[in-house]
């Protein structure tokens, strides 16, 4: 389940979302795709979500994402970056970070 909105924010074009969603083997459900960011806010309103929604915090996004985001990425160009991930190397050191919250 996702967010995701098209065009809300430059990095979700519908070619991005692809190259998003293309190595994802489960069914990705994004219900925002086509809403409007003002029907999504006045939404967010209306069920009590939206002063969390806008709380500033930190998190890999705003950490990477450059100033200028590409809008239009190339899946062979991803993939070919993504092969030089040590990606076992980064699954594990994640998992000893991980916490588990009982809520």
């Amino acid at each position: 389940m996702t967010g995701d909105s098209v065009a809300q924010v430059a990095s979700q074009t519908l070619q991005n979302l692809n190259v998003v969603y293309e190595p994802v083997k489960l069914p990705i459900l994004s219900p925002l795709i086509g809403t409007h960011k003002q029907d999504i806010i006045r939404t967010a309103e209306e069920i009590g979500t939206y002063k969390t929604s806008i709380v500033p915090y930190t998190d890999c996004c705003s950490v990477l994402v450059g100033k200028h985001p590409a809008t239009r990425a190339e899946l062979k160009v991803v993939k070919k970056i993504e092969r030089r991930l040590k990606i076992d190397a980064l699954v594990k050191k994640a998992l000893k970070k991980a916490e588990i919250e009982k809520i």
